[in-house]
């Protein structure tokens, strides 16, 4: 079992040099260590480290460079790995504790820098009469941030811990702190911890004006937009294009299910523009979800068979890389900005005094909520009770976009509900959703992977090669029916008394409005 340090925040007035000085007229002090190192702190984007509890420290000196992975309550040392340089992906670390840590909780996310903390690092032991080592401690002396005191207690030695802190607590006035270098080090940066999520949720006031509350709504969603395009640009990972896609999906989903809450001008202007941002970035992130599958699809197949399907993966890198360079196009011309720029002013504007016939204008957000969430859950029943074992793919692929929509309208309004029914018919149709995704994922999987073996036969890939995409065109074939065939059971779960009741507890009203 590793012991937990104990970390203190030394005063500003209160130097290195004074500190050993004086705690070395209480201590025999031997000074093992001193070196200049530059510590970067990192995490994913959307602050997947931070979340589960986790600091991630890159500390590089002259002598040594090391990763550390450290619990964010505690100061307690996870894992510890020896490397020259960082990465950016967990696959790119050395197979190890710290790989394992990090990669059920980064998932496909990059690591990305917060801050950099220069400093001296004084590494102190603490000896006894016979000069043996009883406590080691680290002094951080920082540049920019107050210096940090670590105590790091060996086993056997629990007086020499506790004398020490007597003496910190009686002659310099400090007490023990919670591990705070990642605190000071943002609030450096003016960052604070979980400033972005790709979670929609958003407070409304359910008396607000209908027209004022979809406003409020579209801002958030722009914002989404634009904290991910420069990584979207850069194709830092895969999770910025996807969350700012999201962002458009949701704000075309609020222009067709909400349209009478703004100018029908408007509507279709941006509409037109959505939807155009939508097609452009299709490409790239269908390419993304390949490569991020291609782990899977090995896997699936006979160990004889894995390696002969590289030259799929040259194949799909390739077009990843082209179709990414025409989306950074794409999201570099001025229409692109102009357009974004208008929507994002239109969106600040005084909304609209007077009170037409149009209901979408003179209702609250909440009488809205009601009626458009009630209308789609009933579109979506009467859509999946008509779809037989006879129908037609299609037939799932436009129920998966009501859901869509469905879901999206939930997420909008949530916070005008209860928090627990929410949760419970949330869960129930990401669930249901869950097999439509899947069926449509392997369907067009299947389409594309044949494709892509028509595309491969003019560039002499070895026979193997074919039979691996074709073994693997199987696999995906009897997924896409094994979801097909869920479909019921997902559908009944859904449509069960309870969500039934929730669903019309919370949404049907006597009110109506138009389409």
């Amino acid at each position: 079992m590793i012991a937990i340090p104990l970390h203190f925040d030394l005063p500003k007035n209160l130097s290195a040099k004074k500190f050993i000085n004086k705690l070395s007229k209480n201590l025999d002090i031997q000074l093992s260590n001193q070196q200049y190192t530059i510590k970067i702190l990192f995490d994913s984007f959307d602050w997947r480290l931070y979340n589960a509890d986790i600091i991630c420290e890159f500390n590089h000196s002259n002598s040594a460079s090391q990763l550390s992975l450290i619990d964010r309550n505690s100061g307690k040392l996870l894992a510890l790995e020896n490397m020259p340089d960082m990465m950016r992906f967990t696959d790119q670390f050395p197979k190890g504790r710290l790989r394992t840590t990090l990669a059920p909780v980064l998932e496909m996310r990059a690591l990305i820098p917060l801050c950099q903390l220069p400093h001296n690092a004084h590494q102190l032991n603490i000896l006894n009469k016979d000069q043996k080592i009883i406590l080691r401690i680290q002094l951080d002396e920082h540049e920019l941030i107050a210096n940090q005191l670590h105590l790091y207690p060996l086993k056997g030695y629990d007086k020499a811990l506790k004398k020490v802190t007597n003496i910190l607590q009686n002659t310099f006035d400090l007490n023990p702190t919670k591990y705070s270098i990642l605190k000071a080090g943002l609030k450096l940066e003016g960052r604070k911890p979980k400033d972005y999520s790709s979670k929609f949720r958003i407070n409304i006031n359910p008396d607000m004006r209908a027209d004022e509350a979809c406003k409020k709504i579209y801002q958030q969603l722009i914002q989404v937009m634009q904290f991910n395009e420069a990584g979207t640009l850069a194709d830092i990972d895969t999770e910025f294009l996807h969350d700012f896609r999201v962002a458009v999906r949701r704000t075309r989903t609020g222009l067709s299910q909400l349209k009478n809450t703004l100018p029908t001008k408007e509507i279709n202007r941006y509409a037109d523009f959505f939807a155009w941002l939508g097609q452009i970035t299709g490409p790239t992130r269908d390419l993304d979800v390949y490569l991020l599958s291609f782990k899977k699809y090995k896997e699936v197949l006979p160990i004889s068979l894995r390696e002969d399907l590289t030259p799929l993966y040259t194949l799909l890198k390739d077009k990843q890389k082209h179709a990414q360079k025409k989306l950074t196009e794409n999201l570099s011309r001025s229409e692109y900005r102009t357009q974004l720029n208008d929507w994002e002013t239109f969106l600040t504007q005084q909304p609209i005094t007077k009170k037409g016939k149009k209901n979408g204008i003179h209702l609250t957000v909440k009488q809205l909520a009601d009626q458009r969430i009630w209308k789609v859950y009933k579109h979506v029943l009467k859509e999946a009770k008509d779809i037989s074992e006879s129908s037609p793919a299609e037939a799932l692929h436009d129920l998966r976009k009501t859901c869509k929509k469905l879901r999206y309208l939930l997420e909008f309004f949530q916070t005008l509900y209860p928090e627990d029914d929410m949760k419970i018919i949330l869960k129930a149709l990401k669930k249901f959703q869950t097999v439509l995704g899947d069926f449509q994922d392997y369907e067009v999987q299947e389409i594309n992977i044949k494709q892509f073996s028509e595309e491969m036969m003019a560039n002499k890939v070895s026979p193997n090669t074919f039979l691996a995409m074709g073994v693997l065109v199987q696999y995906l074939d009897s997924m896409k029916c094994q979801a097909r065939a869920e479909f019921s059971n997902q559908f009944a779960l859904f449509e069960q008394a309870e969500n039934k009741h929730i669903f019309k507890n919370l949404f049907s009203n006597k009110f109506s409005v138009k389409k």
